[in-house]
């Protein structure tokens, strides 16, 4: 018997010329209502879908294009934990293998890891067991990870992100569980583009929590949906669903948890959400772990200083051009010879009407690149493409180029100061002067970085600074943990700050010094309204 769904309606994002197939949706509600539950209170009883569920099923396989295959190639499900997401997606997997009429179809399960991906199998391996027509017509190799549908010769088979360089697939399927654990991006390129050419309708299944990585493949894909449901983006192969808190929901109030937890009450109870949030409350290091796993909010770390959402909205277009000539200050952070370089020049306002604008430059040793990316999974390859970020020749930063390249800086702006961190920065102060540069020695302790640091968020806050939207700058300044003394003076922490901060360090510096100055080096704001105390 088909489960009716009460209130089924087509997505908003069945294209013009598609249609929903009833019976293909039963088809498809049907076989996996015929498995059954393979874990705690659950196991045995019949796979009845719950309705958001058989929202997704009932979409993505009832959706037909006007050819009668299956309009969406593409699938992300975003969702908090413990709301039966291994389960719906090993039935996916078993209905691409088993129940698509599709001969020879490769359906593929991954993860960050085999352990992880064999999470999704071993739960269909469960439920093929218990299902006598399925036992009877698979064979499960449980030594390798595969399930084989006899009849058609179809198989399921499980990688990991350690298989990214296998090449050659014909691929049906993929499951990918917890896209958001995956290391890069190379696993998902090798499985998603342009392996599936050769079937006519493949379907990429992604199932996740939301992370705390917004340099990961994920969250690209994250966004993507994103723009999708708020339709600022179009693709008809694409199907988006996403239950997560926003960004000013109360974390802690009952009936947020219930419109991001659609299971709530069937595979998990409200009293245990209540329990982590009552534990969350009285340990703030577990706010963010709530927030992730109980809400999908994406988080960035345990005491995130700068609030992402008032930075983004400083993202005021920033006009080199129009800045040619004008007044500036300059911070320089040197970090290592094989680290990230940055040199931030800060334009004071020229009236009441105008914001600090804010131009960054970074350098990176261009022989490191490629080690960069796959260490730290961070997007310097595509920053380095898209001219965010510059290369120096080498496996060193050279900073020659770095010191010619703000010299011609200085035939363009009016550089008053360049301030610098004392460490490991004396010969190339030394050159800049003989440049006929102004440079000042800025310290890294309490007494200097604790005005311009909270000055930064005043006027973030404020939307008094124009940054452009600079992606390896907002990065770093999403990285940035804070150290307070007894005295309430903050510092940002280098030591806790685990990815690179070096463009924020750079731009406080550079922003102490256009404030102190000014447009023309004459009184300073600190001396008008004294140190601001937050």
């Amino acid at each position: 018997m088909i489960r009716k769904l009460k209130k089924y309606k087509p997505t908003q994002f069945m294209a013009p010329d598609s249609k929903y197939s009833k019976d293909a949706a039963d088809y498809a509600v049907a076989f996996i209502q015929a498995l059954c539950h393979t874990k705690g209170s659950w196991a045995g009883k019949p796979f009845e879908l719950i309705d958001w569920q058989e929202q997704i099923i009932r979409d993505i396989f009832g959706i037909l294009k006007p050819n009668g295959y299956r309009q969406f190639n593409t699938a992300y499900v975003e969702i908090p934990k413990k709301m039966g997401k291994s389960e719906l997606a090993a039935a996916i997997a078993l209905l691409l293998t088993c129940g698509d009429n599709e001969e020879r179809a490769e359906v593929y399960g991954c993860a960050a890891d085999r352990q992880q991906a064999s999470i999704v199998f071993e739960v269909a391996a469960d439920m093929v067991r218990m299902c006598p027509a399925l036992n009877k017509r698979v064979k499960i190799l449980a030594s390798t990870k595969r399930l084989i549908y006899l009849p058609t010769n179809s198989f399921y088979q499980v990688l990991s992100a350690e298989a990214y360089s296998k090449h050659g697939f014909n691929i049906h399927g993929v499951v990918f569980d917890e896209l958001h654990t995956q290391p890069n991006r190379k696993l998902f390129d090798v499985m998603t583009k342009g392996s599936g050419d050769a079937r006519m309708q493949p379907l990429y299944f992604l199932i996740t929590t939301a992370g705390d990585n917004v340099n990961s493949i994920c969250y690209e894909v994250h966004q993507k949906a994103k723009d999708l449901l708020a339709g600022r983006k179009h693709d008809a192969t694409f199907y988006p669903v996403i239950y997560g808190a926003e960004e000013d929901d109360d974390w802690t109030d009952p009936k947020v948890w219930k419109k991001v937890n659609p299971s709530l009450g069937i595979t998990v109870s409200i009293d245990k959400i209540k329990a982590a949030c009552e534990s969350a409350k009285q340990n703030p290091a577990e706010e963010n772990s709530f927030r992730q796993l109980r809400l999908n909010q994406w988080v960035k770390q345990s005491v995130r200083w700068m609030p992402m959402e008032k930075w983004d909205k400083c993202a005021f277009k920033v006009n080199p051009e129009k800045l040619k000539g004008r007044v500036c200050y300059g911070g320089l952070d040197l970090s290592s010879t094989t680290d990230i370089t940055a040199f931030v020049l800060v334009f004071p306002p020229v009236d009441e009407d105008d914001k600090f604008h804010i131009l960054p430059y970074f350098w990176i040793p261009e022989e490191n690149l490629d080690l960069r990316v796959r260490r730290d999974h961070v997007n310097y390859d595509l920053w380095q493409k898209q001219g965010f970020l510059l290369t120096t020749e080498g496996n060193v930063v050279h900073y020659g180029f770095i010191e010619a390249f703000i010299e011609e800086l200085g035939t363009q702006y009016n550089i008053k100061e360049i301030a610098f961190d004392r460490w490991g920065a004396v010969q190339m102060t030394q050159n800049l002067e003989g440049l006929g540069f102004t440079v000042v020695p800025f310290g890294q302790g309490f007494k200097d970085m604790s005005p311009p640091t909270k000055e930064l968020m005043k006027l973030t806050l404020e939307e008094k600074i124009a940054h452009g939207g600079h992606p390896v700058l907002r990065w770093m300044m999403d990285n940035i943990f804070i150290r307070t003394d007894p005295a309430g003076n903050i510092k940002p922490d280098k030591e806790k700050s685990t990815e690179r901060i070096d463009g924020a360090i750079a731009l406080i510096m550079a922003l102490d010094r256009a404030i102190r100055c000014g447009g023309n080096a004459g009184s300073s704001v600190y001396d008008v309204r004294g140190l601001l105390f937050l």
